[in-house]
């Protein structure tokens, strides 16, 4: 899981098992940033909305984007306005693609996460660095 800022860059990188849902991610994502600075907003895609990430990240003043999953029971806990910021979800995109120019983050082929992360990092710096 990444965080990136509004021009493609790497704030925060967390790895986790495949098991593990997206939702319960966020957090310490925005916890591990390497700036001081908190996102105001976070654009994810379908599998982030969910009513209890939306009220936690409302409490601590960070609005979330993301669109209404097409099999939701409850009404939509967003105003459609909002969802025109997801428009600009390509710039996480783009940092993906950036990633996966280095082969060994493109497939993971170490077997402890360390090294992964190592890796992920190590490209993330060459990626700050251009």
């Amino acid at each position: 899981m990444v965080l990136t800022d509004e021009k493609s860059r790497p704030v925060s990188i967390v790895i986790a098992s495949a098991s593990i849902h997206e939702v319960n991610l966020v957090e310490q994502v925005i916890a591990e940033r390497a700036s001081k600075h908190r996102p105001r907003r976070i654009t994810g895609d379908k599998a982030y909305d969910a009513d209890q990430l939306d009220l936690k990240l409302k409490r601590k003043g960070i609005e979330l984007n993301a669109p209404h999953r097409s099999n939701r029971r409850k009404p939509p806990s967003q105003d459609r306005r909002k969802l025109r910021a997801y428009k600009r979800r390509w710039k996480v995109e783009r940092f993906f693609a950036w990633l996966f120019n280095f082969r060994r983050c493109a497939s993971r082929y170490e077997y402890k996460s360390e090294n992964f992360k190592a890796f992920l990092l190590l490209a993330s710096a060459i990626i700050l660095i251009r």
